[in-house]
């Protein structure tokens, strides 16, 4: 466990939680650094077949720990080493290799909902508070985190939002496409569970293929480029029996037992 970073495993489902529950569970400097070690070593391990990013206690995550923010060593852009290790985080949480899920209850701050967004899939309850307030701080948001937020909620949404650096519930979340389920209190915990169960047991190959096929299509990737990209999977999927299985376990009426582990 790397400090204020705690993982705990159940089955194939691993658990990132955010543990600084005093602040919010706003990220330090010092975790936005670790947080690619912490995900190089689920991202390696064969048994992992879903993550879950949450936060402890009543919140998500603050966004960034406002202390850190004038901490650097370069007097002309001192958030230059923290938006660097930023930027890195979101990578590595974007570009996990398996489905993520963002569970959030409370405040989703800033980096926090920078954190949620590099998620696949943002579970939330009635407590969710979402907002971008680098408007409040004058601080420029990001390319890498604007990009996401348009791609989730469009351009109006996101200007409404860095503009005015207003908090939404989660209802106005769920309308306007930042999350994708909004739970009754009390069934959140359960429901990410049940579903991340459910991922599990599904081909890891056809997620991975989905993940990355979609990823090239939202960055504008050539369709000629896509389609070799597909194509690959397309002949892994026969390769490594996975198809074969799938076939099989529907005609025997028996769940699957996908072989495919990346």
């Amino acid at each position: 466990m790397t400090e204020h970073l705690r993982v705990t495993r159940d089955g194939a489902v691993a658990v990132l939680t955010i543990d600084r529950p005093d602040k919010r569970n706003a990220m330090t400097a010092a975790m936005w650094a670790a947080l690619p070690g912490v995900l190089a070593g689920l991202a390696g391990d064969p048994d992992v077949r879903v993550l879950v990013v949450t936060g402890a206690g009543p919140s998500f995550c603050a966004g960034a720990d406002i202390a850190d923010l004038l901490g650097g060593p370069d007097a002309e852009d001192p958030m230059a080493r923290l938006r660097r290790d930023n930027l890195a985080a979101q990578a590595a949480l974007r570009d996990f290799p398996k489905p993520t899920i963002a569970m959030v209850r409370g405040h989703c701050i800033g980096g926090g909902v920078e954190l949620a967004t590099c998620c696949d899939l943002r579970f939330t309850d009635p407590t969710g508070v979402f907002g971008v307030t680098p408007a409040k701080v004058g601080i420029v948001f990001t390319p890498t985190s604007t990009r996401q937020l348009v791609q989730l909620v469009g351009p109006a949404t996101t200007r409404y939002l860095l503009y005015s650096g207003e908090l939404v519930d989660a209802e106005t979340a769920l309308r306007t496409g930042l999350v994708d389920r909004l739970l009754p209190a009390g069934d959140l915990a359960g429901e990410v569970r049940r579903f991340a169960e459910v991922l599990a047991a599904r081909s890891a190959l056809t997620q991975r293929a989905a993940k990355e096929i979609t990823a090239a299509l939202a960055a504008g990737t050539p369709g000629d480029d896509v389609e070799e990209l597909a194509g690959r999977w397309y002949r892994e999927t026969a390769a490594a029996g996975e198809l074969a299985e799938g076939v099989a376990a529907f005609a025997e009426r028996r769940a699957p037992r996908f072989p495919w582990r990346g």
